[in-house]
């Protein structure tokens, strides 16, 4: 049962994010061989202002050691 949660910036669409989620969705049926009503997403706007303490700080920097992939970048 993936659950799938993404945060980000303001500004999508609601097509971009059904996009996202319907690719998301493709690729975890293929790559964790689940069925696609397993799956679920979630998707959080979080405001540039609020990264750091909503996101980076608890949930990258605060959970290093489940990350799978690294961002390139270091909060302001």
């Amino acid at each position: 049962m993936p659950h799938i949660s993404i945060k980000m910036y303001p500004g999508r669409t609601e097509e971009q994010k059904i996009e996202l989620c319907k690719t998301i969705t493709e690729a975890v049926v293929r790559i964790a061989k689940c069925e696609e009503k397993s799956v679920s997403i979630s998707i959080e706007e979080v405001t540039p202002k609020d990264w750091t303490t909503k996101v980076y700080l608890p949930e990258i920097s605060g959970k290093k050691s489940l990350l799978y992939k690294e961002p390139g970048y270091q909060p302001e």
